[in-house]
């Protein structure tokens, strides 16, 4: 019956222990994880709009092609003399060299 005046007070305080820690676990995943992976998609939008006739490019299944043709959503790549293949713009992993520019040194 003689029960703690500061008992309420306490349990407040408790929630906030619990709260705290978890909304800067939620900030650290943020710096490190969300907004990497947010920057790194916008640079990956960025070169697939900026796509070129003419390009080498690797496509993410790894085959290393030229553009000879593009749509809004398709990218046609000619692999071999005379072998072209229709990919989806999105499957382009990287530009390897941009059309006009010197080739790069092996």
């Amino acid at each position: 019956m003689g029960g703690n005046p500061g008992g309420a007070a306490g349990g407040a305080e408790s929630g906030w222990g619990f709260i705290l820690p978890m909304i800067v676990i939620f900030v650290i995943f943020y710096f490190l994880l969300i907004r990497p992976q947010q920057k790194k998609q916008k640079e990956l939008k960025a070169m697939i709009d900026n796509l070129a006739y003419g390009d080498t490019v690797i496509t993410s299944g790894g085959i290393h092609g030229k553009i000879t043709g593009l749509t809004d959503t398709i990218a046609t790549l000619e692999i071999a003399d005379k072998v072209r293949i229709k990919v989806s713009r999105s499957a382009i992993g990287a530009i390897i060299q941009k059309a006009g520019a010197p080739a790069p040194k092996a």
